[in-house]
């Protein structure tokens, strides 16, 4: 390889480091219950997970495309549907005109023809919900982490 392109590479590669390390920075950041402690990896870049008792578990990462991915499971639906409301509004998925938090169980799917993204919000008839979105911008992810603390906190003790 010729040397101009070769440092070409390393320079994309450099940039490419610095902007996983930012989104990483933009997910804590909204989100902070997520840690690089596990070292698994099933994107491409490293996987922030988190566990939280009550709060549920889940991901996000960052795959070679650019692309985030947040999933998480067990999270209180008034919590999910607090930040779905925020974020969305209500019936984008079929789960009626009182949103989320009166949603029969049952799985509810979004997918964006444009962007490819998947969207898909499972309602358990325990209390809880599961959260998928896949491929999406990293200001997405970013958004919804944001609106699920937020909700989150409010069912937090004093």
């Amino acid at each position: 390889m010729q040397p101009h392109v070769i440092q070409a590479l390393h320079d994309w590669r450099g940039a490419w480091t610095v902007h996983e390390r930012a989104a990483q920075a933009a997910f804590t950041t909204a989100f902070p219950a997520l840690n690089v402690s596990d070292p698994r990896c099933y994107c491409f870049g490293p996987t922030l997970r988190y566990s939280t008792p009550g709060e549920g578990e889940g991901k996000v990462c960052l795959d070679d495309h650019g692309r985030a991915t947040f999933e998480c499971e067990k999270v209180p639906v008034s919590a999910v549907a607090a930040a779905m409301l925020e974020v969305w509004g209500v019936d984008w998925f079929g789960e009626g005109p009182a949103g989320f938090g009166e949603a029969p169980p049952g799985a509810y799917h979004y997918e964006d023809e444009q962007t490819y993204a998947e969207y898909e919000i499972t309602v358990h008839d325990d209390g809880t919900a599961d959260v998928s979105i896949a491929y999406v911008k990293v200001d997405d992810v970013v958004t919804i982490l944001d609106a699920l603390e937020r909700a989150l906190d409010v069912l937090r003790p004093a």
